[in-house]
């Protein structure tokens, strides 16, 4: 009985083992079947079970907002380290460390008495060198005058020529006369003698006005050469003068140099001596400053853009800085200018961020965080990060779209990811319908139904952008 009971048990089981593979392989062969209107009718419109359903969206224009976030240093908008340019005892400090100063307020004096007795000579030699001029003035008017006069002189000489000459023709005609009544026995000889004589006379007086014209005309060369050498003194005289003033203005310079002033307004931000210390011009190698002066109304915020960002950095570039020591206080500004260069050894670029501080909470070596928005990449769109398939390799992935029913593999060029959405460089537009959440059976060229997000089916191609 017991055997008997043993032999069933084994065929029954043998049928078990035969028949569920069987029928299971019966199920998996069987037609497709079409679904059937409740008229009877078949639904030509059902998608057949071979298609693979999906979701689809259009990628966004526009790329992923970008930005950096740097740590940033505050600074003074200017600031300046006031040096003695001449030596001398500090003689009086108006200012100490923390006092607010406005532009050209006198913050100290110093005093050295042998720049201000420079000075001092320095005009009296200016005054004498212009009394000079004057002299040298005077001389050219006097030296002109002598020359009028010795003009004068020759126009005169030459009519006492004139004179001397008639004079001369005259006698010399009378001696004539005078000579032929002589032979004749007319006259005495006597009255020939005096005739003679008188032409003497005559032909002297001629030769000394003749004589007197040459000397007129030299006196007047010799007035025209003081007129020259009383302008050439006149010259010189005018380039001490020149001089004198130049040496008058630079001493008056070290003069002004005895007092420092603030260069604009700001803090008194250092102080190394008091009155009476010995203070050494900064030509003489002086390292210390007497003061330091910042310029606190406006500040920088100077941050080292990475290079990956250099490229995407910007003037007027919205910024927002955070202070570590001032939390829940943030600041608005721009980046107000970049260095356009990066540095070789970090490979960094400078900007700088300008923000007013009309309630001074900003300080001088202050330390928080930038954040710069650099904007979006011109031409790129975006996509669920869900659309990518595989990994990301070499800036390079692969997504599917949807098209004519079929699904395609799309090589594209990635850049930015937030975590949502992934930016599409290059592949894609914005009229392409992307599988959003594509299936490891999803294969390149397989047939695809798009549906909804809800599960409705939708038309292959139709839009199914993302709200």
């Amino acid at each position: 009985m017991r055997t008997l009971f043993s032999r069933w048990r084994l065929f029954g089981l043998l049928v078990v083992g035969v028949g569920c593979p069987i029928a299971w392989l019966a199920l998996t062969t069987r037609p497709v079947s079409v679904a059937v209107a409740a008229n009877g009718s078949k639904d030509n419109s059902a998608p057949q079970a071979t298609t693979i359903r999906v979701e689809t969206v259009k990628p966004q224009k526009g790329g992923i907002e970008r930005t950096t976030n740097q740590p940033g240093s505050v600074i003074a908008f200017e600031s300046a380290q006031l040096f003695a340019k001449v030596s001398g005892y500090l003689k009086s400090q108006a200012v100490d460390i923390g006092d607010h100063v406005e532009r050209d307020d006198v913050l100290a004096e110093i005093d050295a008495p042998e720049l201000l007795k420079e000075a001092e000579h320095a005009r009296a030699n200016l005054d004498q060198t212009k009394a000079q001029v004057v002299q040298a003035v005077a001389r050219i008017a006097t030296a002109k005058a002598d020359r009028e006069a010795a003009l004068a002189a020759i126009e005169k000489v030459k009519a006492d020529v004139d004179s001397a000459k008639a004079s001369r023709d005259f006698r010399e005609k009378q001696f004539v006369r005078f000579k032929e009544l002589s032979k004749l026995k007319s006259i005495d000889d006597r009255l020939v003698d005096e005739q003679l004589s008188q032409m003497e006379a005559a032909r002297a007086a001629e030769g000394a006005a003749i004589a007197g014209v040459a000397s007129a005309k030299a006196m007047a060369s010799a007035a025209a050469a003081r007129i020259e050498q009383a302008e050439a003194d006149a010259a010189e005289a005018r380039a001490k003068v020149e001089v004198a003033q130049a040496t008058l203005e630079k001493a008056e310079v070290f003069v002004q140099y005895l007092t420092i002033v603030s260069p604009y307004d700001g803090v008194v931000t250092k102080r190394n001596f008091f009155p009476g210390d010995f203070i050494r011009s900064a030509d003489q190698e002086s390292l210390v400053p007497v003061l330091a002066i910042d310029r606190t109304d406006k500040m920088r915020v100077v941050v080292q853009i990475p290079d990956p960002d250099v490229p995407f950095t910007n003037k007027d570039d919205e910024a927002v800085v955070e202070i570590d020591n001032l939390p829940g206080i943030r600041f608005s500004g721009k980046v107000s200018r970049i260095a356009d260069s990066e540095d070789t050894k970090t490979r960094t670029m400078r900007a700088e961020i300008d923000l007013p501080n009309e309630k001074n909470l900003l300080r001088q070596g202050m330390y928080g965080y930038v954040t710069i928005q650099l904007g979006t990449l011109p031409g790129a769109v975006r996509v669920p990060s869900s659309s990518l398939v595989g990994k990301i390799s070499g800036g390079r992935a692969t997504v599917y779209t949807c098209k004519d029913g079929a699904a395609h593999l799309v090589s594209v060029r990635v850049g930015r990811d937030d975590g949502l959405d992934i930016e599409i460089v290059q592949g894609l537009s914005i009229e392409d319908d992307v599988i959003r959440h594509p299936s490891g059976t999803l294969s390149d060229g397989a047939r695809v139904t798009v549906v909804s997000a809800a599960g409705k089916t939708k038309a292959a191609g139709e839009d199914t952008r993302r709200k």
